[in-house]
């Protein structure tokens, strides 16, 4: 091998510049001298072509035009772990080498010889190295572990490294450094292209107490997920983000202990694949997002009956993916657990116009959401929301086959399947009244009034008064209006309502900003005033 090129050249990472890749080829090119490295970069732009040249295939490429010829002293091949650590946090010996070791002092003409100077310095870099815990090496050409046992003599208190962006070039790089850090329980190597094993003969115990665990854009696939996740027996969050997963295995036997699992930005054959990992115990988020599926189905639980797939996830992402039904959505009230969700830039979002009205139907339609795309669903709002949904689609109810009397309410199936929660809403509130399922009216100033009554329930002796208020009046203005309208000396107001519909139920008006149809106050209701 000739120098500068290390012996097992084939197969490393190596970075030039900015840029990073693979070496596919080591050796002699036709009609040039000297040895080159043939690269595939992982950025096909910074290549000139497929790893043939004047008609010689030296190595193959995936891209076109994504592989170069370098000569060795171009290519850097990267440092060992403790190494990079010196470097980044300023414990390595480059000074003493500029300013001299120090350990001779001229007094006059004597020169008096310090013993051990080099050692003490040492030392210290040791004592401060050993007080590391959290550790980044992010983007510090890390290749290899060096020299065996070095790391755990000199870094024993490393809980959490961050190995990301590298030139780790196998999984038993990562093995051998981690093997040496006794407590380890965050580990970054994402950004690392690298070889896992492809059988499970090989097994170490360097992850036993790892909890969080990133590999995204490491081009693993989910078989080598599943035999290197024989060695994580305590894993709690696995970001598998950007690398070509396409379809799933079961994980019959390991990720049992995982609670987050990423698998962003990878396109999956389809949303069945979700079924493969749906038994997983104690999994609570999973995150889709971008991943392609276009359905959610589960196929083993009827309308309005719970799932026993994914039985401890709270929290979803599936934004910026294909799903263009609602029946995925209808599917999400089937997670026994649920609480909160994501789900922006989906086609089914762009069937409704009025952005009000879709979180309205999306927490409507799923009964325990308590967080919908990171804002907060409050007690009223989800009121307003399943009153809104029943009466929008009461017409519809009846159409099928709904009714009042419960002996002869038999909504179809087609019914059912579109709006699975309808029944239980109808439990909750009461069957949706005729007068409610009128067509809506043209918008006009006129059919936005609200005649409400107001009463005083702390001062009796004052009747009620009737007022005509626009349904698009916010809460902070109505208290304005019945300050002067009451004469109310300069307290704060607490507005709350009854409805006929709602006997025995007090609803408050507790959000100044809101207007009055987001509670979905009705012509004939009444507002109570406290202060």
């Amino acid at each position: 091998m000739a120098a500068g090129v290390p012996p097992d050249a084939l197969g490393r990472r190596v970075s030039c510049g900015t840029d990073y890749g693979t070496v596919r080829y080591v050796g002699s090119v036709s009609r040039t001298a000297g040895i080159w490295l043939g690269v595939e970069w992982d950025d096909p732009q910074r290549g000139k072509h497929d790893g043939s040249y004047e008609g010689i295939q030296y190595f193959k490429c995936r891209h076109p035009k994504g592989g170069s010829f370098i000569r060795p002293n171009k290519a850097n091949f990267g440092v060992d772990f403790l190494t990079a650590v010196k470097d980044r946090y300023g414990l390595n010996d480059k000074q003493d080498a500029q300013y001299g070791t120090g350990d001779t002092v001229v007094f006059g003409k004597k020169t008096v010889e310090f013993v051990g100077m080099d050692s003490v310095a040492e030392q210290q870099r040791q004592v401060q190295l050993n007080k590391l815990v959290d550790i980044s090496v992010r983007e510090c050409a890390v290749s290899h572990a060096g020299q065996e046992e070095e790391i755990s003599r000199t870094c024993a208190n490393m809980r959490h490294i961050n190995l990301s962006k590298n030139l780790i070039s196998s999984w038993e790089t990562v093995i051998a450094i981690a093997s040496q850090v006794q407590n380890l329980e965050t580990l970054n190597v994402s950004e690392n292209k690298m070889r896992f094993p492809s059988t499970s003969s090989f097994k170490s115990s360097a992850f036993s107490n790892l909890k969080i665990l990133a590999l995204n854009q490491t081009e693993i696939t989910w078989t080598e997920v599943l035999l290197c996740a024989q060695g994580w027996p305590v894993l709690e969050e696995l970001y598998l983000s950007s690398n070509n997963i396409t379809v799933l295995e079961r994980p019959d036997t390991v990720l049992q202990t995982l609670k987050l699992l990423d698998l962003s930005d990878n396109q999956l054959l389809d949303g069945n694949q979700l079924h493969l990992i749906a038994q997983l115990p104690r999994l609570e988020q999973l995150i889709l997002r971008n991943t392609g599926i276009s359905s959610i189905h589960f196929p083993d639980a009827g309308f309005g009956c719970k799932t026993k797939m994914f039985p401890s996830l709270k929290r979803l992402a599936i934004n910026d993916n294909k799903i263009s039904q609602w029946s995925s959505i209808n599917e999400l009230d089937k997670l026994p657990s649920l609480r909160a969700l994501q789900c922006n830039n989906n086609p089914f979002m762009d069937t409704e116009k009025n952005p009000e009205t879709l979180i309205q139907l999306i927490i409507a339609k799923i009964s325990q959401l308590e967080v919908l795309n990171n804002c907060e669903i409050l007690p009223a709002e989800r009121r307003g929301a399943e009153l809104d949904y029943r009466k929008i689609f009461g017409k519809d109810w009846l159409e099928a086959g709904g009714h009042w009397n419960p002996e002869q309410n038999k909504p179809s199936e087609e019914f059912l399947a579109a709006h699975p929660r309808y029944p239980a809403l109808c439990l909750k509130y009461g069957a949706p009244e005729e007068g409610e399922l009128k067509g809506r009216q043209p918008l006009t100033l006129k059919n936005q009034l609200l005649t409400l009554t107001i009463k005083c329930p702390e001062k009796p002796e004052q009747k009620p008064v009737e007022k005509k208020l626009p349904e698009s009046m916010t809460i902070q203005k109505v208290k304005g209006l019945l300050y002067r309208l009451l004469k109310i000396p300069g307290s704060e107001l607490k507005l709350s309502y009854e409805s006929s519909k709602l006997e025995g139920k007090e609803v408050e008006l507790d959000n100044d900003l809101k207007p009055l149809q987001f509670y979905s106050i009705e012509s004939g209701d009444c507002v109570l005033v406290r202060w």
